[in-house]
């Protein structure tokens, strides 16, 4: 019986380039000559450091588009509060890796609602669907393509 997972996973790599080249662009841009700003990435969160709040958020900005160039879903990253210590502000953007529980039964209840001929189960942190038909199973990831969730998915072991 045909089936595949939806995960919601980051590629670690492309987020390490992403820092990478978002470190070096602020090397080469004007309005940061001289500033002490800086990404730094540890396991599930990126580190934003600067001089001032609005340097922050032009970081933010240098990073998700860095982050997009390379792949990455923007809805894959999620924005911490800014904290300000001495003279110098900083924010964390942590990544989000797997599928909570309550987004897991949003998914189920979202491929139920849509009448589709699969059953959608949970396992852990990834959501398994199976069908008796290819054509069940490439309707169920449209649908899920479509909806607004706030968390990007992938789709992998499609199996026949």
């Amino acid at each position: 019986m045909p089936s595949f997972d939806i995960v919601s996973e980051v590629d670690q790599q492309e987020v390490l380039n992403a820092v990478e080249n978002a470190n070096r662009e602020l090397a080469t841009r004007f309005d940061f000559r001289g500033v002490q700003a800086e990404f730094t990435l540890k396991e599930k969160a990126i580190n934003m450091k600067a001089e001032a709040e609005f340097q922050l958020q032009q970081m933010l900005e240098i990073f998700l588009s860095k982050a997009v160039k390379r792949g990455l879903d923007v809805r894959s990253f999620k924005e911490g509060d800014v904290v300000h210590s001495g003279k110098t502000y900083s924010l964390s953007v942590s990544l989000l890796q797997g599928i909570e529980q309550e987004m897991a039964k949003k998914l189920v209840k979202l491929i139920k609602d849509n009448k589709l001929k699969v059953q959608a189960a949970i396992q852990g942190d990834q959501v398994r669907v199976t069908g008796k038909k290819r054509d069940d199973l490439q309707d169920a990831i449209a649908v899920v393509r479509a909806s607004e969730l706030e968390q990007a998915f992938q789709f992998t072991n499609f199996r026949d």
